[in-house]
């Protein structure tokens, strides 16, 4: 069974959403000086562009980045801590999300997703790899039988 099987679960899938939402705004919170402003001015945008934009993003993006990470947390689960291997190749982990949300932004129609993710694309890798130890906590939260 993979990542999306199990978490994406209907019983899950909403409070997997809500958490991802709540690490996102954590770690947004937590960001300091210029990049800190601009990564909170960017979520401001697109939490603008309509209500539940974001948990709705979440909730499509959720799926393919648990398909693009389930192999790193296989290798953990054979290593006996899936948590801390993704942790440890969070720059691999990185690399998988960024190839999701890279996927799906060029589809995007809304300019506003498009341009705003285009500006902060450079420096994207390194918050996501600073975030991955959250988000392999909120996994962790919701695979533990």
């Amino acid at each position: 069974m993979g990542l999306s099987d199990g978490l994406l679960d209907p019983k899950k899938k909403a409070m997997v959403v809500d958490d991802c939402c709540n690490m996102i705004e954590t770690q947004l919170a937590a960001k300091s000086g210029i990049s800190g402003i601009a990564l909170r001015t960017a979520f401001a945008a697109l939490k603008g562009v309509k209500p539940g934009y974001i948990p709705y993003i979440v909730e499509q993006l959720l799926p393919p980045c648990f398909s693009a990470i389930d192999p790193i947390w296989s290798e953990g689960i054979q290593k006996g801590d899936p948590v801390a291997h993704l942790v440890a190749s969070r720059s691999h982990t990185a690399d998988a999300l960024l190839s999701v949300t890279d996927t799906r932004v060029k589809s995007s129609t809304r300019s506003i997703v498009r341009g705003t993710y285009e500006k902060l694309r450079g420096s994207a890798k390194q918050h996501i790899e600073e975030a991955v130890p959250d988000f392999a906590q909120v996994i962790e939260n919701y695979t533990k039988s």
